[in-house]
């Protein structure tokens, strides 16, 4: 199945320089100049993928993906923001907002492809890469890029399931921001602030409701998942940072092999 992609920005060329590319690519293109045709499109053909420009007139990029990620037909859809703003802030800023890919203009054609390719394929694994995940009520299902908690559907952006499902695999194991925003984000520290795993890592902890206590937070290193069972290990030193209470760790285990 052709998967649409729905670019939004104000610059006509733009907008028809990417339709022509990635009707190229076999891809279904949908277009829109202003942040209102945005969400009345979004809402309407629900794309795979927004490519989203963050100046547009009227209602702008932010305010397009706020409310794309407030709604529960669209927070799922992957956002590649596309802009002009290149500092750090403003890449931080759009991460926060819930962005899967942040590029800069002017930018490479031939890449900005490829971005979306490559979360598309993070969306739709082949299907012999099936895994079926099972934590207390919590189930995963890999090949349909499917969570459920309690039995009920829960909504994940492709970086929340991602990142989810990098920590499960590495339970019990700290793993520094660093390596999540290389590893889930394909990003260095360089290119982004690490505070942008926080605040993945605080969506993803309300997305899990009960279970929100399964990712703890390291003091000065990072992010461990303890299933319910495994009870706490760690080690001198190092302190579980969670909203309400602090933990002190016994035996946690050393960093060891973080890929």
């Amino acid at each position: 199945m052709r998967e649409t992609i729905l670019v939004v920005d104000d610059e006509r060329d733009i907008v028809r320089l990417l339709e022509y590319n990635l009707l190229e690519e076999n891809f279904k293109v949908a277009t829109a100049l202003t942040g209102q045709d945005a969400l009345k499109l979004a809402s309407e053909t629900r794309p795979d993928l927004i490519i989203l420009d963050l100046m547009l007139p009227g209602i702008d990029g932010r305010e397009v993906c706020k409310t794309l990620k407030r709604q529960p037909e669209t927070d799922h859809i992957p956002i590649i923001i596309l802009s002009a703003k290149a500092s750090e802030v403003d890449r931080v800023i759009g991460f926060e907002l819930g962005c899967d890919d942040y590029v800069v203009k002017p930018f490479n054609t031939r890449e900005l492809i490829l971005r979306v390719k490559a979360i598309l394929r993070r969306m739709n694994p082949p299907d012999d890469t099936s895994e079926v995940i099972q934590i207390a009520d919590l189930t995963i299902n890999t090949a349909k890029h499917q969570v459920r908690l309690s039995g009920e559907i829960v909504d994940l952006t492709p970086t929340e399931f991602k990142l989810l499902v990098y920590l499960i695999r590495r339970k019990d194991r700290v793993q520094t921001r660093e390596v999540l925003l290389n590893q889930v984000w394909g990003l260095s520290e360089d290119e982004v602030d690490t505070r942008t795993v926080d605040t993945h890592v605080r969506r993803l902890r309300q997305k899990l409701g009960h279970l929100d206590y399964t990712i703890k937070t390291v003091r000065s290193l990072g992010y461990i998942f303890k299933p319910p069972a495994s009870g706490l290990v760690g080690g001198p030193g190092y302190k579980f940072e969670d909203e309400e209470e602090e933990e002190e760790l016994a035996n946690v285990e050393p960093l060891g092999d973080q890929t």
